[in-house]
């Protein structure tokens, strides 16, 4: 009876120090894939609003005051709702709206790249504005994640700050991680829109075999969501960002390590390297 005591006590300890493991993955992942986002979102919008200071520092306010909105929410959440699942199901919706932004925000960028090429200064500002608010929620379910870890992570008052230190220092290596891998390969490699789609679909898979853990089969209820995307990503991503004027033929669409490409051709044969918003021609020949 003892030994079996013993061996219970064993696997029950075991089984808590991979589970914290895991919570640790998880809150690497979502650091990682904060910064991915945040990154590529400022590559999003420039394809065609541009590169300026204007727009970096829409993009960096309102991040900050999406993760702000999280780790208050994410504190209060955790007290209410402990559990481990409660924090997968956070997880598994900010990894699917994440993967959702570029797909939502393609037609309304179309649409912005129209109205600057025919100088409708309101239509691309409602546009501007309404790609930043695509953000709101999943960067808002990304800041949960860190409190909510912490929470669960918490056993005793006395290892409350050595937790709370280990979690954060976890996610911001993440975040590091997240800071330098879209920008230095996978943008200039798969594009804007692939990258927001990977790291998305890594926080996704991290939180689907958590809730795997949690619930076993009942998870997968949950997979309609990378189906859904799937769907999405066909039917939207089947046209040009920028449809070339009338009279020009669209013959390259691409991405660099440093700019949105765009090369069009006129009726009489000559073509035009357009970069990033295209306001102006950078070559003609």
């Amino acid at each position: 009876m003892v030994y079996l005591e013993k061996q219970t006590k064993i696997t029950s300890a075991t089984q808590q120090k991979q589970s914290y493991r895991y919570l640790y993955l998880l809150v690497f992942t979502g650091g990682m894939t904060t910064l991915a986002i945040e990154l590529s979102a400022s590559r999003l919008l420039g394809n065609v609003f541009g590169t300026s200071n204007l727009v970096w520092a829409n993009v960096i306010g309102l991040i900050l005051l999406y993760l702000t909105a999280g780790y208050f929410i994410g504190g209060r959440w955790a007290d209410h709702s402990p559990y481990a699942k409660t924090l997968y199901q956070i997880v598994l919706w900010a990894a699917f709206l994440g993967a959702l932004i570029p797909l939502v925000a393609r037609p309304v960028l179309t649409t912005a790249a129209v109205a600057f090429a025919d100088l409708q200064a309101g239509l691309a500002l409602g546009s501007f504005i309404a790609v930043l608010v695509l953000f709101s929620v999943p960067i808002t379910l990304l800041g949960t994640i860190s409190p909510f870890a912490i929470r669960l992570a918490i056993e005793q008052v006395e290892d409350s700050g050595k937790v709370a230190g280990r979690i954060y220092a976890i996610s911001t290596l993440g975040s590091l991680i997240g800071t330098f891998l879209p920008v230095l390969f996978i943008i200039p490699t798969l594009g804007t829109i692939q990258t927001f789609l990977l790291f998305a679909g890594a926080l996704y898979l991290i939180g689907f075999i958590g809730m795997w853990r949690e619930v076993k089969i009942r998870a997968l209820r949950w997979l309609w969501q990378p189906v859904l995307i799937v769907v999405l990503a066909l039917v939207v991503l089947s046209g040009p960002l920028r449809p070339p004027p009338d009279g020009r033929t669209l013959l390259l669409e691409d991405e660099s390590a440093y700019n949105y490409i765009q090369v069009q051709e006129d009726e009489r044969g000559y073509r035009y390297l357009l970069l990033n918003e295209g306001q102006g021609v950078h070559s003609i020949w």
